[in-house]
């Protein structure tokens, strides 16, 4: 019994040491996790980041540095990233950065919704008023609604409302050293070690009320990229690859109508197609531009009809070229890039103007195989002869099964193939007195004659 005693004691030492050195393994040791929101703002990247401010918050992270580089996005996903940093228990830094990095349209609540809020020099923040696909301004009850959600975002923290206010109301877009200048932002920093040092011994209110001292100098910084699938699938909406997969997807589209049979670019053509909608949707794309490029197609078909890169081609090639420039509002930050789009304009010139031009004129040639290249044909029969049951012919040096229906032919005899059923052919004899050979020797045999006679 005594001994039962000590070994339960021991069993229970042992699981109270393993259950504290577990608990010491899931508590981290003082870190700052860092966030990047790049690209558009759409569901993919607001699930990632409220995801991982969520969990920061479980592990009493120091801080999360969220990093923006942004032309804006979804109002609905701008939403969910703005909510989830109001309510973290842990301070959410917010910070554009690189140099030449930008907080667009949505991209300026983010920015505004950190309880610090930093910007690295040689950036921009602002142009948040609201874009359809005309890219003109939506109705007046979206902007107010907006400038109202920004003005808040910057009461929250003290900041100037009304600067921020006219990122939505006027369009307005400002540098770094501006945003500071105008009590829009708290810090400008060129790096992140720097903005670290800067903000070190912070005091801070969160939108929650609850009152934290930053303590950011010398803690480890660790990284939690999207990473992964979803950020491939997140890189697909890009303003660039939008503008690429919708004029390919249309192309595509068109040249399966063109050239039936090529199912593969029907179906490529239609997930591009879909990807790239998808992405407009999150983009501030304008009506003009989608016109043109639908536009560049239809002249590129009718190119077609043409030999060599006509007029129709020239006018497809220049709206194309118009149609990814005025694509976006680009005072939303969002823009095709030039070095993308001229050389795209170059090659599918050249593809339909002479490589699509010249299937479709391969497609007007006489077939190669099927009925049309063997009715008509003539040969000769083989084996034990043909009749209306069946038989075997010789015919373009292949055997073919064959019937006669106007009567057995014998080995050797001429014949010509009238029509094709499947793999059978019939097949009618040729009278020898019609071949050009018979019709030669008789002329030859006439020719001997008469000038023996003379």
């Amino acid at each position: 019994m005594r001994k039962a005693r000590i070994t339960l004691g021991v069993v229970l030492l042992a699981a109270a040491f393993a259950s504290q050195t577990a608990a010491a393994q899931q508590v981290p040791e003082s870190q700052i996790v860092v966030l990047r929101l790049e690209g558009v703002v759409d569901d993919i990247m607001a699930d990632y980041i409220s995801r991982e401010v969520a969990r920061a918050s479980d592990e009493r992270a120091v801080a999360v540095l969220l990093e923006i580089d942004t032309p804006g996005g979804l109002s609905s996903s701008m939403n969910q990233i703005t909510s989830s940093l109001l309510t973290s228990r842990v301070p959410v830094i917010t910070y554009v950065a690189p140099q030449g990095a930008r907080a667009a349209s949505a991209g300026a609540f983010v920015l505004l919704a950190g309880p610090v809020a930093a910007m690295a020099p040689g950036t921009n923040v602002g142009a948040s008023t609201p874009v359809g696909l005309d890219g003109g301004d939506l109705s007046r009850k979206i902007e107010q609604d907006a400038a109202a959600s920004i003005r808040s975002l910057a009461e929250t923290y003290g900041r100037n409302a009304e600067l921020a206010s006219s990122f939505v109301t006027d369009g307005r877009s400002i540098s770094a050293d501006e945003a500071l200048q105008g009590d829009v932002i708290d810090v400008v920093a060129a790096t992140r070690d720097q903005l670290l040092r800067d903000i070190d011994g912070r005091t801070l209110t969160l939108a929650s009320g609850a009152t934290v001292t930053l303590e950011t100098e010398g803690v480890s910084i660790v990284e939690r990229p999207i990473g992964g699938f979803l950020g491939f699938l997140h890189g697909l909406f890009n303003p660039t690859l939008a503008f690429l997969f919708f004029w390919l997807g249309l192309a595509l589209i068109v040249l399966e109508l063109l050239i039936p049979g090529h199912v593969f670019s029907g179906t490529v053509g239609t997930v591009l197609l879909l990807i790239a909608l998808f992405s407009f949707g999150v983009l501030p794309v304008r009506w003009i531009g989608v016109v043109l490029l639908v536009a560049s197609v239809v002249l590129f078909v009718l190119e077609l009809n043409a030999p060599g890169l006509g007029a129709f081609g020239i006018a497809a090639t220049v709206c194309l070229l118009l149609g990814g420039w005025f694509l976006y509002d680009r005072s939303g930050g969002a823009e095709v890039s030039p070095l993308v789009l001229v050389p795209t304009a170059a090659v599918i010139a050249a593809f339909f103007g002479f490589v699509v031009a010249k299937v479709m004129r391969m497609r007007d040639q006489p077939p190669v195989q099927g009925p049309e290249a063997i009715v008509g044909h003539d040969g000769v029969v083989v084996g034990v002869g043909v009749d209306p049951n069946g038989g075997v012919v010789r015919v373009a040096a292949e055997e073919w099964k064959a019937v006669a229906p106007a009567g057995p032919l014998s080995p050797g005899a001429r014949i010509r193939v009238t029509a094709l059923d499947g793999l059978v052919l019939t097949v009618e004899p040729i009278s020898i007195e019609h071949t050009p050979t018979a019709s030669a020797s008789r002329a030859g045999a006439a020719a001997a004659n008469e000038g023996g006679t003379s």
